[in-house]
């Protein structure tokens, strides 16, 4: 529910300017040095449209849950009942040492965090709607996920494709584009990956791809970590004027310089979960005059207060200043508190309004999403060395690997043997490289997801859908590929049928190792993905019936035949080339004798079937259906179980 402050259409913000009814710029600005531009000359004519934000919180607690199905779990309280007022077109530092709770406080505030949350954050002066102030704010990690094979330009056009209505013309995203990429110092990068650009320039990628919706309301965590001195002055001055605007922009920060601390508009320091300070950054001295303890002369406040949050000067002068804030709830340190205090927030006018702004996350059609995702995605494939690039000379080499030691012995009756264990072969080969590029890549995608899809960007069901649609046609390349030069080179039946089926088994493989190794990287990390993938494989081998026959398989044990989708591709590929009443195999030595140039003693052997090849595609089917759906529940239980 989005509460508005006033009901003009335009509003004077913190710099004096005054909003327009024009959202989206005619033409970018031109400065002659793009990377000083937001804080020489920087007029960002994107201005919020909507009235200010003014955030309150009372008595907000959040609960951590620690330990795990091994060990006995308890829980402990991160924060503990902490109150505080943000009011609107300020620049907000929450401080405190490492282990304060600052995170976990931008974290609840920001919604980013539901489960263990206690108390009330109002918004506008009305307990906020979770999903409408969703719709108005924007996250920022401290870790800048970026698409690192898309340019400046790519990853901001996809943006504004997925965060901008469709009625926009492209002539107009691009001007938007230009001018934040303007404002910010990034037109001269906007050919350049993500991946090339330097600390500071991600960060202000990062800044820009939320601008494009022109959020009200900002969260940032950590934005100067991993940033050199000059690089966080621009960081910050950005901020600085972004909230000069009229947007509440609310980041962490361990421990700012002195020039840095000056140019915050408000500081809220924490200490083990607890408010130890709230105001004015030029107020912070005089408080602590006021608790008793002064900051010595020619001493960063900064450094002087976290100093006194870690307890270096004794645990009761945390106390002191706990009390003298009343744990956040003590405004006369703001700049203005009495007119602070006079500020009457309006209440929604009736219910119509709530039930409009409870519509829809994400800013376009699902289909605009899956068009705009899809051509990220094909975009990320054509560049991708390791997920692209290097799958298609894998199989090719593989495939002329195994072609060279098994060659021609698909017309050998001497070699029909291990022709067989050649296509058992196939099968681990398609199982095991498919599963684990997928545990080894998806994990580094499901960070970016996390962040895209908390802001909005995209449904997760759009998401989930184009990675399957972009995934489709390059594995089909490289498993046709593959199956073609080993089909020829080990001599397999030339029928079009058998290529046929031979090649359909061996897709549906590849589309099954494909779901379960995406079910696995969706949930864990790389580290247990790489260690829990072969390990889970080992009873989809053990039952298949290579090493053991089924039929020599115990009672108790046969119902793992049915789990084991190996079973099902190695009936379907043996069927394939013995199947269909295949006559003998020639010897190329008529005086030898070969025992197993007959199809059937063969498949008596072995102990497999070679008459359910419709009863297999079906299985095969089934199991990816099963894992595909598996995979998307698993990566929304992963969505809903970090917040």
């Amino acid at each position: 529910m989005e509460v508005l402050l006033h009901e003009s259409s335009t509003a004077t913000v913190g710099n004096g300017r005054e909003k327009t009814d024009s959202v989206y710029p005619s033409k970018p600005m031109v400065t002659a040095d793009p990377e000083k531009a937001f804080f020489e000359n920087a007029k960002f004519s994107m201005l919020p449209q909507r009235s200010p934000v003014d955030i309150l919180f009372e008595n907000v607690t959040y609960t951590a849950t620690e330990g795990n199905i091994c060990t006995k779990k308890r829980q402990k309280e991160i924060l503990h009942g902490v109150n505080g007022r943000f009011p609107p077109g300020q620049l907000i530092a929450i401080m405190g040492p490492s282990g304060a709770g600052k995170s976990t406080l931008l974290d609840v505030l920001s919604g980013y965090k539901m489960t263990g949350v206690g108390g009330t954050v109002y918004v506008n002066g009305m307990p906020r709607n979770l999903k409408s102030f969703r719709k108005s704010s924007c996250y920022i990690t401290q870790d800048d996920r970026l698409q690192p094979l898309l340019t400046v330009e790519e990853n901001m056009a996809v943006a504004a494709d997925l965060k901008l209505p469709t009625t926009m013309s492209r002539r107009q995203k691009n001007a938007l584009i230009d001018e934040i990429l303007e404002t910010l110092g990034l037109m001269k990068s906007k050919p350049t990956k993500a991946s090339g650009l330097s600390g500071g320039q991600r960060k202000r990628l990062s800044i820009a791809l939320e601008l494009i919706s022109n959020p009200l309301v900002m969260f940032l965590d950590e934005p100067t970590t991993g940033l050199d001195s000059s690089s966080c002055s621009t960081c910050i001055k950005l901020l600085k004027e972004l909230a000069s605007q009229g947007r509440t922009i609310i980041c962490t920060i361990h421990q700012p310089s002195a020039s840095l601390f000056e140019l915050f508009d408000l500081v809220y320091v924490l200490s083990a979960g607890n408010c130890l300070y709230q105001g004015s950054a030029q107020k912070l001295v005089p408080f602590l005059s006021d608790c008793g303890f002064p900051c010595p002369q020619y001493h960063n406040p900064a450094d002087y207060v976290i100093e006194l949050s870690c307890g270096e000067y004794g645990d009761d002068k945390i106390d002191t200043m706990i009390r003298a804030t009343a744990n956040g709830t003590n405004l006369s340190y703001f700049k203005e508190p009495d007119k602070l205090a006079k500020i009457q927030l309006m209440r929604a006018a009736d219910s119509g309004q709530i039930e409009e702004e409870d519509g829809e996350l994400a800013a376009t059609s699902k289909w605009n999403q899956l068009k705009v995702l899809l051509r990220r995605g094909y975009i990320k494939a054509k560049r991708d060395t390791t997920l692209t690039y290097l799958k298609i000379g894998a199989n090719i080499i593989v495939g002329a690997m195994l072609g060279t030691l098994y060659f021609k012995a698909g017309i050998d009756g001497s070699k029909t043997l291990g022709n067989y264990n050649l296509l058992f072969s196939i099968l681990m080969h398609h199982m095991m490289s498919t599963m684990m590029l997928t545990i080894l890549t998806f994990p580094s995608e499901l960070s970016i997801l996390i962040k895209e899809h908390f802001n909005r960007w995209y449904s997760l069901k759009m998401y989930y859908l184009s990675v399957t649609l972009v995934d489709l046609p390059l594995s089909t390349l490289c498993c046709f590929l593959f199956t073609i030069i080993l089909y020829t080179m080990t001599s397999q039946p030339m029928e079009l049928l058998r290529f046929s089926m031979f090649f359909l088994i061996s897709l549906l493989v590849v589309f099954v190792a494909n779901g379960f190794g995406l079910s696995i990287g969706a949930y864990f990390n790389v580290v247990n993905g790489t260690f829990l993938g072969p390990i889970l494989s080992i009873p989809m081998m053990m039952f298949a019936g290579f090493g053991v026959r089924l039929c020599d398989l115990p009672r108790y044990m046969y119902w793992g035949s049915y789990i084991s989708y190996l079973r099902f591709g190695l009936e379907g590929i043996v069927q394939a080339i013995y199947g269909m009443d295949r006559g003998v195999v020639d010897c190329p030595d008529a005086e030898m004798y070969c025992h197993h140039k007959y199809v059937k003693k063969l498949l008596k052997d072995v102990g497999v079937r070679a008459d359910q090849f419709d009863n297999d595609v079906i299985a095969l089917l089934l199991f990816t259906f099963v894992l595909r759906i598996t995979a998307y529940v698993v990566l929304r239980y992963k969505l809903i179980s970090i917040r």
